[in-house]
């Protein structure tokens, strides 16, 4: 495998979670979050070109799935893979970290899916 930058594990993580909306995105798709509106209506308010360009990311990266839940116009939904799904146990480390130093802080709700 050709590494970007170096060979050190977190170095390569980085590279793709490394910036400030990403685990936000990934924290959005644990807690059930699938389609576009949905991300959009986070607290953080991303703005939808900074969205797009992490969902695309994420999915080159293998992390997430994308599939049509409407044809006409075309409308995705988005889902995490195993490897994207194997992130779930860093983001309860951060959470449980962030409740300990930061207190005050709360977790999210899932989303509910009919």
């Amino acid at each position: 495998m050709k590494f970007e930058r170096s060979e050190c594990p977190i170095t390569n993580v980085l590279d793709i979670l490394g910036d400030k909306w990403t685990l936000l995105v990934i924290r959005d798709l644990v807690l059930g979050k699938r389609r576009y509106q949905e991300f959009m209506s986070s607290p953080e308010r991303i703005a939808s070109n900074i969205l797009a360009d992490r969902l695309k990311r994420l999915e080159a990266g293998g992390l997430v799935t994308r599939q049509t839940y409407q044809g006409n116009p075309a409308r995705y939904e988005y889902l995490l893979t195993k490897k994207g799904k194997g992130l779930e146990p860093v983001l309860e480390a951060i959470i449980v970290w962030g409740q300990k130093h930061y207190p005050g802080t709360k977790r999210f709700p899932r989303v509910e899916h009919r």
